[in-house]
């Protein structure tokens, strides 16, 4: 075989894996095999449905609660996404402030990686003390577990411009604050984009565990009632939902980056050219 023709091979198995369809379709025949290994496992094994109830029998209790399903639902995504925006207005004012003041940056961070390492399991209770039921306590939950991971990404992004480019744009006139509107913020979109994506299931999880602690609705305290009448088929039916929420999300953060960088799909599709 030619050096031309294994090249060829090689450019076509390497854009076959970084296709959408190669993306899509592993992970879903992993999970088909995962679902199809858990169905087999409950019926020669003869597990309790109060221990492990079947694939089946999940997706026949959802089907037949899909009602109460949905509208707990409801409340947990948005809290999910109202959550999300206050932590990605905090985070940004953050990495701003620590991105132009050096010294605050020392005096800042620390205080952040303590505030992300109390345990919400200690926080829960303490915020529907203080905050009572409302929606409050579960937004400021969500942001205080996601706060820092965004915060440090878009830092992070910020200082990575190109100093020359910096250099450059002074010398041209150019003072601070059009360096970082012109410069730093573009520069700092793929990290924005890569903390968002890693926060969104945080922000999920922080959002159920809250109801569950104190809630009217939503799928925390979907699944606490539940698990409290032995209803286990319905407990993994909102976990299997929450999922669902958390990859929705998740994929949202792809579309939401190629609105926002334009130039970076045409910069790919040139070099798969």
């Amino acid at each position: 075989m030619s050096t031309t023709s294994v090249r060829k091979a090689k450019r076509a198995r390497r854009e076959w894996g970084e296709s959408p369809l190669f993306r899509t379709v592993t992970p879903t025949l992993a999970v088909l095999l995962a679902v199809v290994a858990w169905q087999v496992a409950t019926k020669l094994g003869n597990v309790a449905p109060t221990v492990l109830p079947s694939p089946t029998r999940v997706a026949e209790a959802a089907w037949t609660d899909r009602e109460a399903l949905w509208q707990n639902t409801i409340p947990t995504l948005q809290v999910t996404v109202v959550g999300l925006v206050v932590s990605v207005v905090i985070s940004a004012i953050l990495a701003t402030l620590l991105s132009f003041v050096p010294l605050l940056r020392n005096a800042t961070l620390p205080l952040l990686i303590v505030a992300q390492s109390i345990p919400i399991i200690v926080l829960a209770p303490l915020f529907v003390i203080w905050f009572g039921f409302g929606l409050g306590p579960k937004i400021g939950l969500i942001a205080i577990t996601t706060t820092l991971p965004m915060t440090i990404s878009l830092l992070q992004g910020f200082l990575s411009a190109d100093p020359d480019a910096a250099t450059l744009m002074k010398s041209l006139g150019a003072n601070r604050v059009k360096v970082f509107l012109r410069l730093q913020v573009p520069s700092s979109l793929p990290f924005f984009f890569t903390g968002l994506r890693v926060v969104a299931s945080f922000a999920v999880l922080a959002a159920i565990f809250a109801e569950t602690v104190g809630a009217v609705n939503g799928l925390g305290i979907y699944m606490a009632t539940q698990k409290n009448m032995l209803r286990t088929d319905l407990v993994l039916a909102a976990a299997v939902v929450s999922i669902v929420v958390s990859l929705l999300l998740f994929s949202l953060t792809y579309l939401l980056e190629t609105l926002a960088m334009p130039w970076e799909r045409r910069r790919k599709a040139m070099r798969s050219e």
